[in-house]
């Protein structure tokens, strides 16, 4: 009997449990951005620090964000047990596997088609993060389990083993997807030389290569000036016959003295480096721990010990990572910024940045490191191997509330902070429709679009039918209207080119209204609802909506 091939999978408590997020909107302080006061060229002003649970975060950057992420690096908590100031660390590890997974399947989303996702973990959960993984990117999209050295020296009061490393599990996009290739610094090149001034650089003599793949015509032999006959390589040479005469002719290839064989010289120039080793173990090239704490106080003299963020990551490694696997220009993302030292290492290096952060060091941290870093004064880390001097800017963002709440009554009714433009981007956001109001006042209903001739309009008022027929006049019969509005009384099918919805009709059962903390700490989650709370909720949200006019 043949057997069916079973797929593994990771299973633990509460994994068919997922979240329906809501679709925040972020709303910037000016207060809190900041950019230089003078722009050079290639400066990068329009980098992100949003202030709010990750997840949710994550959701709200979706729309504009997804598949144009180019790296995402994340270093979430290791659920090792310990509670650390900024964080509490303990979480019970069904409930840090959901939450890892949830955020994990967001992240994978925004990943551009050649993009990669960098995740740094240690022992306790980083086996089980691998398989979680591989579930929601595929096996074949793994790349490397790296080993980073997280220590410079080994812990002597360890009672088992000193663990000196971190893992960082990388997983692309793409499975085809491959690293940059780095040559490194010349150090490793010390047996190129130049004696004979040749124009084209250092150089060492090399054998020439063979084709990868059998040619006739590059099967011929060669005659050495002494008469010498010199037979290819068994799928022929590299190159064509008058090619390689060239390369005679030039020098880069030559007959041995002895007129037995040829040499190529290999340029210094030509070489193109190595693709990256899984082990980081070289504390001068991806730093160490202690290493970024004393970045840190370099940053903030004068703090105390207990305001430091506690498991900040080197810039070196950071630089390392984003040697391997971006360009200038391109966009990095960390849903975890912690101190921030991805923004600040992308800043430095030309990047794009998106950072998230929701504890309070988001400003007691973030916002100062970044600051310096675009004032020229941070002075650490990999500033002076870049020559890095300042410039550009970020701008700061905390997420909206949400966009509903309940009433005295228990009744869920538009918050009392939404203003009107915040509203129809809130709606546009959870509907999805891409906010982009006209600016022509003929067109006031245009608040949204969700193809070149479907649009969205948004409106507290109650709407008539005499305002309805006017709007229904205004759009056209070749363009299509979503009307969403607190309540309207008309004949809702009465308009062919109008589709009439009343807020928070529309949007009720969408996601997951009035929650702000999907956090990654155990003292934050809500407790599980009895059984007589269930009851009520289900009888109270059975009652008709207060106050929002006549039922569709």
């Amino acid at each position: 009997m043949s057997k069916k091939k079973q797929k593994l999978e990771l299973t633990w408590i509460g994994k068919d449990d997922r979240p329906k997020l809501e679709s925040r909107i972020l709303i910037e302080d000016p207060e809190l951005s900041y950019h230089a006061q003078v722009k050079h060229d290639g400066d990068i002003f329009d980098n992100m620090l949003v202030h709010g649970d990750n997840l949710l975060a994550l959701k709200a950057l979706e729309g504009d964000l997804a598949g144009k992420v180019k790296c995402i690096f994340i270093d979430p908590p290791y659920n090792t047990g310990k509670a650390f100031e900024q964080y509490d660390d303990g979480l019970e590890h069904s409930i840090w596997l959901s939450l890892m997974r949830d955020r994990i399947e967001l992240l994978k989303r925004l990943l551009s088609d050649d993009g990669t996702l960098w995740i740094s973990i240690d022992d306790n959960e980083a086996h089980y993060l691998k398989v979680l993984c591989d579930e929601v990117f595929g096996r074949r999209h793994f790349v490397a389990d790296i080993i980073w050295r997280s220590s410079d020296n080994s812990n002597n009061d360890a009672k088992k083993v000193s663990l000196d490393h971190n893992h960082i599990l990388v997983y692309s996009q793409s499975p085809d997807w491959e690293t940059i290739k780095l040559r490194g610094d010349d150090s490793k090149y010390t047996h190129f030389k130049n004696p004979d001034d040749d124009p084209r650089g250092p150089w060492f003599d090399g054998n020439p290569l063979g084709s990868p793949n059998p040619r006739a015509n590059l099967q011929f032999t060669l005659t050495s000036p002494q008469g010498h006959i010199i037979e290819p390589p068994a799928n022929g040479w590299r190159w064509s016959r008058d090619t390689l005469n060239e390369k005679l002719e030039t020098g880069e290839i030559r007959f041995t003295p002895d007129g037995r064989g040829i040499r190529r010289r290999t340029y210094l120039w030509e070489q193109k480096g190595l693709p990256p080793s899984s082990l980081w173990i070289d504390l001068d090239e991806t730093g160490h721990n202690r290493q970024a704490k004393s970045e840190q106080k370099r940053l903030f003299p004068g703090w105390k010990k207990e305001e430091l963020f506690v498991t900040p990551k080197p810039e070196k490694l950071l630089k390392k990572i984003l040697e391997v696997c971006t360009y200038p220009g391109d966009l990095v993302l960390d849903s975890f910024a912690g101190s921030g030292t991805t923004g600040a290492v992308a800043h430095k290096m030309g990047r794009k940045w998106v950072m998230v952060e929701l504890g309070d060091h988001c400003v007691t941290h973030c916002v100062p490191r970044l600051q310096q870093v675009i004032d020229g004064s941070d002075g650490g880390g990999i500033s002076n191997d870049l020559g890095w001097k300042g410039g550009g800017g970020f701008r700061y963002y905390h997420l909206a509330p949400s966009l509903l709440e309940k009433d005295k009554y228990g009744n869920w009714v538009i918050s009392k902070e939404y203003n009107a433009a915040m509203l129809a981007e809130a709606m546009c956001k959870n509907l999805g429709f891409t906010y982009a109001p006209s600016q022509d006042e003929q067109e006031y209903w245009r608040h949204g679009h969700s193809t070149e001739t479907d649009f969205i309009f948004v409106t507290t008022t109650s709407m008539t039918h005499a305002a309805l027929k006017k709007l229904s006049e205004d759009v056209g019969p070749d363009r299509t209207l979503l009307v969403c509005c607190k309540a309207f009384n008309a004949d809702a099918d009465a308009f062919d080119n109008l589709t009439i919805k009343k807020i928070p009709h529309a949007v009720l059962s969408k996601c997951e209204w009035g929650k702000d903390d999907y956090s990654l700490n155990v003292a934050n989650l809500p407790m599980a609802k009895t059984d007589e709370e269930i009851e009520e909720e289900r009888m109270r949200d059975e009652l008709p909506l207060f106050g929002q006019g006549e039922e569709e």
